[in-house]
């Protein structure tokens, strides 16, 4: 039986506010009973045979427990599997920062476990071994794989599905057969006696199909329809058994890349079931959503066709980008032509997935934009461009030189002798190379026409801008993702367009602003956490935790001032909160950041309605002795002279300091929660607010999204919302008087622009 979610041992959400004084409950999904589970080393491709029986360490809620822990890095890719003829399988597995995932049936009706994660940080990962139920004995065993492992039982690949494309990726973590080459395993159950037709068909390597079943074994190598092609195609009959397996593989050795797997009943056709999207053309972009209620494919990713009528010969691109999920492009279309493209991890945008085909026919095709991993949901932008747009490339003149190193200025002219664009824009186009690393900016500038700038480079690097500060001119700022030559496209916003103009291109240290921004130890920092409220308020699970954690992760980054302090439990007094300011902000001086940082109880205070306080209560945080109110916090603040000033409250109602305190230039304000409402307990990240916990991996480089090690005002508050989007939307709250509502996060940045650096992370 599948189970989506089961509590072991269960913790209180925990509202952080002084007026309702709940304690959370220290248990959590890790919580174990005496006695201790020890920790054994596993290591990666090793296996190990464990056994529950009584006197084994339990967790609370009574399940039996072993612990395996094993050293792994950041962004590798591993898969835990625990089997058992005596027991149903529960596995866990916890890490640095808060790192938690936990799987309890690797299959719908399995009682077995598989759990493939990718690693968030270097570090130790905790391994637990449990069961479904309290009390279950017996044996069981529990291996370590790096790489995805298998997909479906012990096979690698997944279950077939009859009439529709099944989509997979040949990689260097699947198994390889004898011979040497890398294969997936898929198994399918059919109709004894029926005829079956399977193709496999890739643009990324040459494709190679087996079947093996009850008296069922046939190869294929090249799909010999007439058409030249390389793909693979067998028709077979079903056996008795109603079952095969199907092995898809490649021609030579240590070939990878993303495939589609089409089966069909013979005679049958491959069309999806529905086409809930639009017609698309080249030259056009689209924006779309994944979300519960889109049709899906049969392996459960939420998906969206579109449909393209095409000439053969016609070169087309297709771009399918999210920032909420990792996109998987698939295309159909006339003689079981059928490519994909997942696009993973290669390079900075190597989630986006990117296309460039030659269409075989005339005819319609149809564009799939669906996911990566089943249930992911989100907004998506599909582009569809004609590759040849453009296609003379303009030779940089050698005197100015042809890379972003040497600097490129040149004056040009966009004419009716110009190539066009399939939407009618002329287009010239010039080639630079850049090596991964550099910053690089390029401006376009005409007093002819409203300009319009295209990057386009290795790795499937995209980047374009219409207006840049000045209007109708251009600019492209931005860190190239990988060493090789970029090709710049200069063209303007509307069809027909033409006059002279002048591009200029070259190493970037940001704006005026970015480039005065010092590295180094700049960051003047308070940081207050309160757990042990000593009886003044009731305790908080991990919320010292947050300031002491926070205090490391900069330190470590090099970027936290030896003058900073910490504040936790006992010493978190409204005295030494004053103390600090007193102490710490009188040293931080222009060129410096100032962070406020507190992790616990917040609360409200009845005051006169004003222009400041238009709901009557002025919002406070809660000290171990006492209280300091947002007209107090502003006080404070005021005195600073600094680069950029940081509050950030994880407490609750801690909105309401944003009016008060973000009162004059220079100054961010980030708040877990609305002034009128509560804020959670993030238990599920062993963090104290949702907030301490993403901030603490946005400063430490997650919010870095150009690579320059540069994180602006605008890269944090976009990664701090997007993790509330993502993981506390439905976190439920409510306000003093026990309306319910949702915990949001509040951002305020007055004077601050987007560009504004916060810190310089990664330099001394």
């Amino acid at each position: 039986m599948f189970r989506s979610i089961r509590l072991i041992g269960e913790a209180n959400m925990g509202l952080r506010s002084l007026a309702f004084g709940m304690a959370v409950a220290l248990a959590g999904l890790t919580a174990l009973a005496s006695p201790a589970a020890a920790q054994d080393p596993i290591r990666l491709g090793g296996e190990v045979q464990g056994w529950f029986q009584d006197g084994d360490a339990q967790l609370t809620s009574g399940e039996y427990v072993d612990v395996y822990v094993f050293e792994g890095r950041a962004g590798q890719q591993v898969t835990i599997q625990m089997s058992s003829e005596d027991v149903d399988s529960y596995v866990m597995i916890r890490g640095p920062s808060g790192f938690s995932e936990f799987n309890d049936d690797r299959d719908d009706g399995d009682v077995d476990s598989q759990l493939t994660v990718r690693l968030p940080a270097n570090g130790q990962y905790r391994i637990q071994a449990t069961t479904f139920a309290p009390g279950e004995s017996g044996r069981y065993t529990l291996s370590l794989q790096e790489g995805a492992g298998p997909r479906i039982s012990a096979q690698g690949g997944g279950r077939a599905q009859d009439g529709t494309v099944n989509a997979g990726q040949l990689s260097t973590s699947d198994d390889a057969i004898s011979s040497g080459e890398y294969a997936d395993s898929w198994s399918f159950i059919g109709t004894p006696g029926q005829t079956y037709v399977v193709r496999l068909n890739s643009a990324e390597f040459d494709p190679y199909l087996m079947v093996r079943g009850d008296g069922v074994e046939e190869d294929n190598d090249d799909d010999q329809t007439g058409r030249g092609s390389r793909n693979s195609r067998i028709e077979f009959v079903m056996p008795d058994a109603g079952e095969v397996s199907i092995i898809t593989t490649s021609y030579e050795v240590g070939e990878t890349g993303a495939y589609t797997l089409v089966l069909e009943e013979a005679g049958g056709t491959t069309a999806l079931a529905s086409t809930n999207g639009s017609t698309v053309r080249p030259g056009q972009a689209v924006t779309g959503t994944l979300e519960v209620g889109n049709d899906t494919l049969r392996s459960g990713e939420y998906m969206t066709v579109y449909t393209l009528n095409g000439q053969a010969g016609d070169h087309i691109e297709l771009t399918l980008r999210s920032d909420q999920f990792d996109p998987y492009l698939f295309v159909q279309g006339p003689g079981d032509f059928a490519v994909a493209n997942d696009d993973d991890d290669t390079g900075e945008d190597g989630v986006n997935s990117r296309l460039v085909l030659t269409l075989p026919a005339s005819g319609e095709y149809q564009i799939v934009a669906t996911s990566y991993a089943p249930g992911e949901t989100g907004t998506y932008r599909l582009s569809v461009t004609n590759s040849d747009a453009g296609s003379v490339e303009t030779a940089v003149s050698p005197r100015a030189g042809n890379s972003f190193a040497d600097g490129v200025s040149l004056s040009g002219m966009l004419s009716a002798s110009d190539e066009q664009l399939t939407t009618g824009e002329y287009a010239d186009r010039y080639v630079i190379s850049g090596q991964r690393g550099d910053r690089v900016a390029l401006d376009l500038q005409s007093d002819a026409f409203d300009t319009y700038l295209f990057l386009r480079g290795p790795d499937d690097v995209s980047a374009d801008n219409d207006d840049g500060p000045n209007g109708t001119n251009s600019r492209i700022d931005m860190t190239l993702p990988a060493d090789g030559d970029y090709t710049v496209s200069v063209t303007s916003y509307g069809p027909g367009e033409v006059g002279p103009y002048s591009l200029t291109a070259g190493l970037s240290m940001g704006t005026p602003r970015q480039a005065g921004v010092q590295g180094g130890p700049r960051v003047f920092a308070i940081m207050v956490g309160i757990s042990d409220y000593g009886g003044y308020s009731s305790d908080l699970a991990y919320t010292a935790d947050d300031a002491l954690k926070l205090a490391e992760d900069l330190r470590r980054e090099g970027v936290l001032n030896p003058s900073s302090v910490v504040l936790t439990d006992a010493d978190a007094t409204v005295a030494g909160v004053r103390g600090a300011f007193a102490e710490v902000a009188a040293q931080a001086g222009p060129d410096d950041i100032f962070l406020f940082f507190f992790s616990g109880h917040g609360s409200q205070q009845s005051v006169a309605v004003s222009g400041n306080e238009l709901d009557g209560l002025t919002e406070t945080i809660v000290l171990r002795d006492g209280q300091i109110t947002d007209t107090e916090m502003a006080e404070l603040f005021a005195s600073l002279d600094t680069r950029l000033s940081l509050i950030v409250l994880d407490s609750c109602f801690s909105g309401g300091f944003a009016r008060n305190v973000v009162s004059r230039p220079g100054v961010i304000g980030l708040f877990s929660s609305e002034e009128d409402l509560t804020s959670q307990v993030a238990v599920k990240f062993q963090a104290g607010g949702y907030l301490s916990h993403f901030l603490r991996s946005g400063l430490t480089g997650d919010a870095n999204y150009d690579g320059d090690d540069l994180i602006t005002a605008g890269e944090l508050t976009t990664y701090l919302r997007r993790q509330f989007a993502a993981e506390v939307m439905d976190v439920q709250t409510q306000t003093m008087d026990g309306q319910r509502s949702y915990q949001h996060l509040v951002v305020e940045r007055g004077g601050v622009q987007v560009d504004d650096v916060v810190i310089r992370i990664g330099r001394g």
